[in-house]
């Protein structure tokens, strides 16, 4: 986009974007403080995170990614990236001569998700601020505030990858609107490239990038530049990153995370966007066959290095790990597999965005017209991404953001601007509408009937989320740790906890490059005690371990039937062969010591 911004004479209004960023930090902070004092971290990845930043600084390799104690003796080869690892990674060893390790742990976890919400705040409201003005930027950044599936990404001690997603995302789109093509593409293409490294999560936000810089070409050859940095940097950025956290060549093929025929198929893609743009002007229908020659040959350097990257990432699942794993992550389900108010909270704060947005393309003229309605695809890609996949609602929000904190300046202006009172009173129910749509899905929600549960509260009303467990996994697993070191046999869920706190290997986690071994501990608990005896021996297991009110063991129970392991463990009537053993701890926490043949 060559045409210049209009020159603002107001200043970028930083003060209240970090007033903002205060406010939400309180807010956060009131709402977890309980989990932050006692240190419950929001799920088993932040905690598993954790382990594997631990398992570096004590030495591991740094291209080794294997998680040893994990379906031990082989372990399991982990699927997260160590760009994420380095920024946790350094900031322990910064703070670990002032307070000690469990100390620099804690305030790193604490402080560093919630410094990356103000990177995603500064960039947000400046886009924000250059497009629409002063009010817009203030009100985007309080748009996110009270996003309610944005804000539980940059919790405290939220310490997996997905904040780091959003805010490649953001750089991208705040990149796309400079003035200089040459800068803009080049940043907005690392963005994307540091972004998809992380995880396969930001592909189609790459796609969708590409996709508009490319009609930006096809618009005007003179914007061809925008195209051609992009894809440049991009694939030069996957190149150094592989290179730097992977090691060249790979491996073993994981087609769940950036491969060698990934970043060959952008290599290529690169290497034939400049070429084409070293051409003189083509025709429409020329420029897209030949982009369509570079995309073949991309995709035939994939069917050739890797053609097991053509599946789904989980379609190699065992069907029984599918069905009582996966397919419980409801964060990874389509939008119609969510609960009733989150499925719908999601699908109105998705038709918000892109009814401000068409606004804003229908209101504005000549190249303000033309991003809007390039900032209006980008956000119906990551609607649809998020149809598909309801945690890239994210993705929605920090692009829906801008038109959205526009609407609601406009709303608030409304109100102050004065008029009759049945105009005031529209304008203060649109503005409630737009910064907090929550009060219609509630209406909705109950209007629909009430949210589905993996084990319903009739039968079950003990039952509480992992964070929320008697059980106090952050803490009570220490407990475990006095006891020989060992093999512990445990539902999916509890297994990075015990990672954390003991020197103990366990058979499975929610990790699902553990395939088999997962399959093994569901299985497990679903079948006779004599059948799992058989599996638990498989493992070479020392313990059996669960706690008793969380779902998990409850939902295998259900699917087990009476004559499971799990029914006969929560009812405190283990088999024979399992020996109980007191720790003194949680009565929500059960341990059994495994007894030999």
């Amino acid at each position: 986009m060559d045409e210049d911004r209009r020159l603002r004479a107001d200043k970028h209004p930083v003060f209240w974007v970090i007033a903002i960023w205060l406010l939400g930090v309180a807010f956060l902070s009131v709402l977890a403080y309980p989990y932050i004092i006692e240190r419950r971290f929001p799920g088993p990845d932040d905690v598993l995170r954790l382990v594997q930043v631990r398992d570096l600084l004590a030495g591991q390799n740094w291209f080794d990614l294997q998680q040893y104690r994990i379906n031990p003796p082989d372990g399991v080869a982990m699927h997260w990236s160590r760009i994420v690892d380095i920024p946790l990674a350094l900031s322990i060893l910064a703070l670990q001569p002032l307070v000690g390790t469990a100390t620099a742990e804690w305030v790193v976890a604490l402080v560093l998700p919630l410094l990356l919400l103000l990177a995603i705040f500064l960039v947000v409201s400046r886009l924000a601020w250059r497009l629409l003005g002063r009010s817009a930027a203030i009100m985007s950044v309080l748009v996110l505030t009270l996003w309610s599936s944005f804000m539980m990404q940059m919790q405290p001690l939220r310490i997996d990858h997905h904040s780091w997603q959003i805010l490649s995302v953001a750089i991208a789109l705040w990149a796309i609107s400079w003035r200089k093509a040459a800068s803009g593409g080049a940043v907005a293409g690392i963005a994307m490239g540091v972004g998809v490294m992380v995880s396969l999560e930001v592909l189609p936000m790459v796609a969708a990038f590409g996709g508009v810089l490319a009609l930006r070409w096809a618009r005007d050859y003179r914007n061809r530049a925008w195209l051609t940095a992009y894809m440049q940097a991009l694939a030069l950025t996957m190149v150094i990153t592989f290179a730097l956290t992977r090691g060249l060549p790979g491996a073993s093929v994981y087609c769940d995370t950036i491969a060698l025929p990934h970043v060959g198929f952008f290599v290529i893609a690169a290497l034939g966007t400049g070429v084409i743009a070293a051409l003189p002007k083509l025709p429409l229908a020329v420029l897209v066959f030949l982009f369509g020659i570079v995309g073949a040959l991309g995709l035939g350097f994939i069917a050739l290095a890797g053609p097991q990257c053509f599946t789904a990432p989980f379609g190699v699942l065992d069907p029984l790990v599918n069905e009582f794993w996966y397919s419980n992550v409801r964060e990874g389900m389509p939008i119609w597999e969510q609960k009733t108010d989150s499925g719908l909270r999601g699908a109105v704060q998705m038709l918000l965005g892109l009814g401000t947005c068409v606004l804003l393309v229908l209101r504005k003229r000549d190249w303000q017209r033309t991003w809007w309605i390039e900032h209006l695809l980008l956000l119906v890609v990551a609607c649809l991404a998020t149809i598909a996949t309801f945690r890239s609602l994210y993705f929605v929000a920090v692009i829906a953001a801008v038109p959205i904190g526009w609407a609601a300046s406009v709303a608030i202006r409304m109100v102050l601007e004065g008029g009759t009172l049945p105009k005031r009173a529209g304008a203060a129910l649109l503005t409630y509408y737009v910064l907090l749509p929550g009060g219609i899905v509630t209406l909705g929600a109950t209007f629909l009937g009430k949210q589905d549960t993996l084990v319903t509260q009739e039968s079950h009303s003990d039952i509480v989320e992992l964070r929320e467990s008697a059980c106090d996994l952050g803490r009570s697993t220490t407990g475990l740790a006095a006891l020989p070191k060992s093999t512990i046999f445990a539902p999916l869920d509890v297994g990075p906890f015990i990672l954390l706190n003991t020197p103990h290997s366990v058979v499975a986690s929610g990790h699902h490059r553990a395939n088999f071994a997962m399959r093994d501990v569901l299985a497990g608990m679903m079948s006779p005690p004599d059948e799992a005896r058989r599996l638990v021996a498989r493992h070479q297991a020392d313990f059996v371990v669960i706690c008793t009110d969380i779902a998990e063991p409850h939902t295998l129970a259900n699917a087990g039937g009476e004559q499971s392991l799990a029914v006969t463990l929560l009812a405190g009537d283990p088999p024979d062969w399992l020996e109980p053993v007191d720790l003194d701890g949680p009565e929500a926490l059960k341990v059994w010591r495994v007894l030999p043949y």
